[in-house]
């Protein structure tokens, strides 16, 4: 059986807890934290988020968390630097991370040229460098 299409206002509800994750990636968000910004209980919220956005609560925020560090890397901060400003709490798991969602380590990242990146308008740079999930 189907499930039921989102109505517009769970859909506003989950934006809100998106744009929090958006905006404040870096803090220590959980999924109840994020659940209760939705008005929606943590296993509920978390239903509705993937049906929604295609991934869970936890996977989106990480993706913004590299996406941030990516660019932190691109500017040459260093790779505990990048993990400590986007909020993780584990430089390994930082990276085990990083290396699923890019397909190479931080530091392989940081070391290579970015040249091509920095050349294009920043709205179009952040289009073609978001990463996207192997596996």
């Amino acid at each position: 059986m189907a499930a039921a299409p989102q109505t517009t206002q769970t859909l506003r509800h989950l934006r809100r807890a998106r744009d929090l994750m958006d905006r404040d990636y870096a803090e220590p968000l959980d999924v109840p934290t994020m659940a209760a910004k939705a008005l929606m209980s943590p296993a509920h919220f978390s239903r509705e988020f993937k049906t929604a956005y295609g991934e869970t609560p936890y996977a989106y925020l990480m993706t913004r968390r590299i996406e941030r560090a990516m660019a932190l890397l691109r500017a040459g901060a260093s790779v505990t630097d990048a993990c400590t400003a986007v909020g993780a709490t584990s430089l390994g798991s930082f990276s085990s991370t990083f290396t699923e969602i890019v397909g190479e380590t931080p530091s392989s990242y940081r070391s290579r040229p970015h040249d091509a990146a920095e050349a294009m308008p920043l709205c179009v740079a952040k289009i073609l460098t978001r990463p996207v999930r192997f596996g």
